[in-house]
């Protein structure tokens, strides 16, 4: 699947830790995001791998845990 900047997208599933897409990023605790909250992709890093500003925080999440939505 294909996906680009602005792009609304959820996690498909719950991940075991976030990491923050600080200048330092660090490790967070995965219950800051829901698997039902929608986030907004801000950038992306690698061919593997999004920042998405979700409303506790812009996490680095691989695509392949990325579901789109419309």
């Amino acid at each position: 699947m294909d996906f680009s900047i602005a792009d609304m997208v959820c996690l498909k599933i719950p991940l075991p830790y976030l990491k923050t897409a600080d200048p330092m990023p660090m490790l967070r605790p995965s219950d800051l995001v829901s698997s039902e909250e929608i986030g907004e992709i801000v950038g992306l890093e690698d061919v593997d791998l999004a920042k998405v500003r979700f409303r506790r925080g812009t996490f680095l999440i691989p695509l392949e845990n990325l579901l789109k939505k419309s």
